[in-house]
This record gives structure tokens, C-alpha cells and sequence, in this order.
């Protein structure tokens, strides 16, 4: 699908990829984009640098995302592309507490699954649409250090999917965005950020020293994917190499992993060693 003259909405557009990809559909020739944000500041920045238009959405509740759509159908027309972006970083594991963990779930399961429902009747009524959800190499292979943040992004692939398969012959095509370390503010938006503690740069996906894309060139991926109707938006090539080797040997690879994990803690507790609370640590 081309970018030129669509109607694109972003949740989670008021920085970080979600902004990156607000100013890469503008730059493409995008008709008009929609910012939504749960800061509403944020939103309204961006949207002004592209002469967009912002909104204040909270992802994790369908009726505020309904509304969403309800009012842009209103007054710009039919959504052609949804990019839903929204998310962040826990750092727990089992001790994670149930509400923490349905929360995570709301924001990166639940909000592709409104989104969808909101927006696919009236895409298949026009003819075709696109959505663009935004997962993470943990869906692919996993986070350590965050239970919640890997189930969840796994879910999101799997909802993706689900969708590329069932509503296809409906003209409805699905992207899902699949990076690993990306300098955003996923981390500082984090409940478990120390206060005061400085967070120089966010991962979203495996923890990885594979190197830190900049939001710019993983939105540009984004927008060559759409163009190609391509699944899996993978700005980390090396990505594709973790899920042959997983793939291949699974043994091997949780081997590995677990290898991995060792030289990040390096002598440190290792997730799982300490269950509760207090033991929560920042990798």
C-alpha cells in the first residue's frame, strides 16, 4: 500500500517511534495523520510538526479508542492505515503482581484487539486497509528480566497473525513491527524506573549490545514494509538469524539464552533467584 494521500492514525504517536512514524507518513505524502497519545501534550507537539492533528487516548480501554475512530471517521473520512504503537517495559518475573501483568496485557494485547474491531468493518467496507502493530523481538524469541513484557509482546505477534490470515481476503493487510534495542522513552514511561535514575537509552525487544537503531530509521522500515505489504518488520536484521537458530534447535537456543543471561547479570542474582517484590532488578 502507498503511504500517499491515506488517513493514518498513531497511538502512542507523541514520541519515540510512534512520533518517528507521524513524520515519516507526513514526509511520504500521507493526506492527513491522526497523533493520539496518552499525554496529550506530547500528542499535540508532534502533531504540529506535521500539521496533523492530536488526540488524548488511553489504549487500554476500548471506549476511548472507539471514540477515537468514531470522531476521525467524522471528520476526515475513512481510516486507511492504524498504527497501533502504544506500549512499555516492566522488569519482573513470577513475583509480578496479577494487576501489573493484566495492565501490560490491556496496553500490548487488548489495544491491537480494540483497534482491530474498531476499524476493520469500516476498512472492508472501503475496500481495504492496513494495520501496522507494534510488537517486539521478545514476541519472537523473549525478554529477560521481564515476564509480562514477553508474553505479552508474544500475543501480539500471534494476534498479528491471526489477522494477516483471517480478514486477508477482505483486503485488510497487516504489518507487525519487530525491533530490538530502539532509543525511545519506553523505559523512562517504565513503573519500575528508579526515581532519579537516568535511562540514556530504551530497548524494546531481547536485551541485546547488537547496537541502538535510531526512531527515524525503524519508522522508515515500517513505511518500506507497508509499501511492500510486507509481515514482519524486522529493523534488526540479525533478528532473522535468533529465530532460524530457535527454530532449528530450541534446546540450543535456550541454552544460549540462558548463557546470555548469566554474562548480562555477570555474578549479579540471576531473575528467579529472589522471589518478591524487592527483587526487581534493572538490567
Amino acid at each position: 500500500m502507498e503511504i500517499s494521500e491515506k488517513l493514518i492514525v498513531i497511538t502512542g504517536g507523541g514520541a519515540g517511534i510512534g512520533a518517528a512514524l507521524a513524520m515519516g507518513m507526513a514526509n511520504a505524502g500521507a493526506r492527513h495523520v491522526i497523533v493520539s497519545d496518552i499525554n496529550f501534550e506530547n500528542a499535540q507537539k508532534v502533531a504540529n510538526q506535521i500539521n496533523g492533528s492530536a488526540a488524548s487516548v488511553d489504549v487500554s480501554k476500548e471506549d476511548e479508542i472507539l471514540e477515537l475512530v468514531q470522531s476521525v471517521e467524522d471528520k476526515h473520512g475513512p481510516i486507511d492505515i492504524f498504527c497501533s504503537n502504544a506500549g512499555y517495559v516492566t522488569n519482573a518475573g513470577l513475583e509480578d503482581s496479577n494487576e501489573r501483568i493484566t495492565h501490560m496485557w490491556e496496553v500490548h494485547v487488548m489495544a491491537h484487539i480494540y483497534a482491530a474491531r474498531a476499524v476493520i468493518p469500516q476498512m472492508i467496507a472501503n475496500g481495504g486497509g492496513y494495520l501496522l502493530n507494534t510488537a517486539s523481538a521478545a514476541g519472537l524469541l523473549t525478554q529477560i528480566g521481564s515476564l509480562a513484557y514477553s508474553v505479552t509482546k508474544g500475543a501480539a505477534v500471534s494476534l498479528a497473525q491471526w489477522l494477516a490470515i483471517t480478514h486477508h481476503h477482505q483486503g485488510i493487510r497487516v504489518s507487525v513491527l519487530c525491533p530490538q534495542a530502539v532509543r525511545t522513552d519506553i523505559l523512562s514511561n517504565s513503573p519500575d524506573l528508579v526515581s532519579g535514575e537516568e535511562a540514556e537509552w530504551e530497548e524494546d525487544g531481547v536485551a541485546s549490545s547488537d547496537g541502538i537503531l535510531e526512531p527515524e530509521s525503524v519508522a522508515l522500515e515500517c513505511i518500506s514494509a507497508i509499501n511492500e505489504e510486507r509481515f514482519l518488520v524486522l529493523p534488526h536484521q540479525q533478528v532473522v538469524d535468533y529465530m532460524k537458530y530457535k527454530a532449528e534447535d530450541i534446546d540450543r537456543w535456550l541454552s544460549g539464552m540462558r548463557r546470555f543471561q548469566e554474562k548480562l547479570y555477570d555474578g549479579t542474582s540471576l531473575p528467579g533467584d529472589i522471589m518478591g517484590p524487592d527483587s526487581w532488578t534493572s538490567i
